[in-house]
């Protein structure tokens, strides 16, 4: 067999041959915080989401199954759902509706929206050139150091066992109303739970705050990750129409949090509600907690971005002076050419491109000067702040009457 027939047979072998593909790894630097540990393989597997955590319906729908139905079955056969049996029935509790269908389906939905906003942003410290050849190992080091932390089962279990002491020991004295529920009657020194109190206790009240709690360190992630960037050496560009040196992409992340703020307003809602309409309590007599909260939720989703506010005023310490003296030397050269007559002649004024570059250069002065030292912006900050009030919104009723907060809001507005 010559050599022309052998390549042909083997061509034609290797065509019929199947492809043994390998499968491609996933990119290291697509780094979510929400898409990974023991939790989400088992839901994986459970076939209640996708790679990508798609599937959020059948999710929202499987957790209110096992949450908040047998509560609503229980309450009923307990002759607690409705009626005068306890002051506050299963059908009239506002909080736990709010909590389970409001509130948890937020949280779930939250997931998908941070999942998929969030996931280029590790990326982008690269593709924007911000960390250079020096800190690349630094780095690497920290987003392998999320990803690890992230897919930890020991950081799961140790959020498994803190939700179930804050229920068993601090909700009761904090979180339980003063009078008779569908879901324990004060007696004997204590709480009597029924059946739906034992479900709601043990079962419900514990899967949710593990969803919560596991949002709280999910930030904490995020956090760290972010500091651990923070004392990187970074190449920023004080020209940058950002205005932020090239770190505006952090700025425009944190709207994806916005799901996350609106769910814990629906849940300080809920609870306000049950105050007002069960122990007589006032919209006002709750400032004090609806500014901490507004707060604290800005703070942890907003205040890691401070964490940048070194670098950038380096940054524009450093602009300042480079760009100063660039502007000093142009325009004494400006100077010299047209107005010392030190230009060409017949070089004509009109048209010259000196003016253009002059103007450029004041403008990129100008950039460097209107510097923000944190990548953020008054609209995002308004924005998360009224995403956060709008559900405590219409509690404003029970201390006015719509037709009387129309009519004042038509005065302001006209």
């Amino acid at each position: 067999m010559t050599n022309t027939s052998r390549s042909e047979s083997a061509l034609l072998a290797g065509l019929r041959a199947p492809a043994s593909a390998e499968p491609s790894l996933p990119d290291p630097y697509d780094f979510s915080v929400v898409l990974g540990g023991p939790l989400y393989q088992i839901i994986r597997r459970a076939h209640l989401s996708g790679d990508a955590l798609q599937l959020w319906r059948r999710r929202i729908l499987f957790i209110t199954l096992i949450a908040w139905l047998p509560l609503l079955i229980l309450s009923v056969l307990g002759g607690r759902a409705w009626g005068n049996a306890v002051a506050v029935p299963f059908l009239l509790d506002i909080e736990v509706h709010v909590r389970w269908l409001v509130t948890l389906p937020l949280l779930i939905v939250a997931e998908l929206v941070v999942h998929q906003r969030m996931l280029p942003l590790v990326r982008q410290f690269l593709e924007r050139g911000l960390i250079p050849d020096v800190s690349r190992a630094k780095f690497d080091a920290a987003v392998t150091a999320a990803q690890r932390l992230r897919n930890s089962a020991v950081a799961e279990g140790l959020l498994i066992v803190l939700v179930y002491v804050v229920v068993l020991f601090i909700w009761p004295h904090y979180g339980v109303l003063n009078v008779a529920t569908w879901y324990a009657v004060p007696g004997g020194g204590g709480r009597q739970l029924s059946p739906a109190g034992w479900w709601f206790v043990y079962v419900s009240l514990p899967l949710f705050q593990f969803i919560l709690v596991r949002w709280y360190f999910r930030m904490f992630l995020w956090i760290r990750f972010l500091w651990q960037v923070a004392r990187c050496t970074l190449t920023l560009v004080p020209t940058h129409p950002d205005r932020v040196a090239g770190l505006g992409f952090l700025s425009s992340s944190v709207v994806a949090f916005a799901p996350l703020l609106a769910a814990h307003g629906t849940l300080l809602a809920g609870a306000i509600a049950n105050r007002i309409f069960f122990e007589g309590a006032t919209l006002l007599q709750f400032k004090v907690e609806i500014i901490v909260v507004v707060a604290f939720l800005l703070l942890v989703v907003l205040g890691p971005l401070l964490l940048f506010t070194p670098h950038l005023a380096a940054a524009r310490r450093v602009g300042l002076r480079e760009y100063g003296t660039l502007a000093q030397r142009y325009v004494r050269e400006f100077d010299d050419k047209w107005l010392r007559g030190h230009a060409s002649a017949g070089e004509p004024l009109l048209g010259s491109a000196d003016i253009q570059s002059l103007a450029d250069l004041g403008n990129s002065f100008e950039l460097v000067r209107s510097m923000r030292m944190a990548p953020i912006t008054r609209d995002a900050i308004l924005q998360l702040a009224v995403i956060t009030l709008l559900p405590v919104a219409p509690l404003l009723l029970t201390m006015i009457s719509l037709e009387e907060l129309l009519k004042r809001l038509v005065q302001v507005l006209l």
